[in-house]
């Protein structure tokens, strides 16, 4: 079993903001390197025959309904293509998730999760809470991850695994705190009405 987990602050965006920005399948796709699409998936769904829409707006240009309307929901499953590169390795992941959480009010999401690719294979239970910062109108966000990884990725070890996940986790964060404070330029009033339609 590997975990991770983090923390990231930023000053002048408030939970709310951070809440819908994180809530957003497309914004989070836009910031993780390598996926493909993150998508809500049924049994009778194609990972290859899957054709994702391009040039999908997210906040502050898309329209706020689209993005309530899309937003992660509790007990719903997503499916997620992700390319990775470890070491020498790099499989492309065919991962399901469920998200199991979505509290509103203290906002926080938990998802659990699955991937296979050739030769190697993954579960992972995952989480985050977001909390006001006490001497400015920011926002700190706590994530963990703990993931069960076996076949050919495993093998390469923690010492060739962590740089990765480390570097993908960076920059998700750093991709997602600029399309926040790209929200935060913006009128206020887009993400309250936002959140009034979670």
């Amino acid at each position: 079993m590997m975990e991770f987990s983090g923390e990231f602050e930023l000053e002048d965006v408030p939970p709310e903001k951070a809440w819908v920005v994180l809530s957003d399948p497309i914004a989070v796709r836009n910031s993780l390197k390598g996926c493909q699409y993150i998508t809500p998936m049924n049994d009778d769904f194609g990972f290859d025959d899957y054709e994702p829409e391009e040039d999908v707006e997210t906040l502050p240009e898309a329209d706020p309904e689209d993005v309530a309307e899309r937003a992660f929901k509790e007990g719903q499953e997503y499916a997620a293509l992700m390319q990775v590169g470890v070491g020498s390795v790099k499989p492309r992941f065919e991962t399901s998730v469920t998200i199991d959480e979505r509290d509103h009010d203290d906002f926080i999401m938990t998802a659990t999760g699955s991937g296979t690719a050739s030769g190697s294979s993954f579960s992972m239970e995952s989480g985050m809470q977001i909390y006001s910062l006490e001497d400015s109108e920011g926002s700190r966000i706590e994530w963990w991850t703990e993931a069960d990884i076996s076949g050919r990725i495993a093998q390469l070890g923690s010492r060739v695994i962590d740089p990765v996940a480390n570097k993908i986790v960076g920059n998700f964060f750093s991709d997602i705190e600029q399309q926040m404070s790209d929200v935060e330029e913006t009128d206020s009033g887009i993400t309250d009405r936002i959140r009034g339609m979670l």
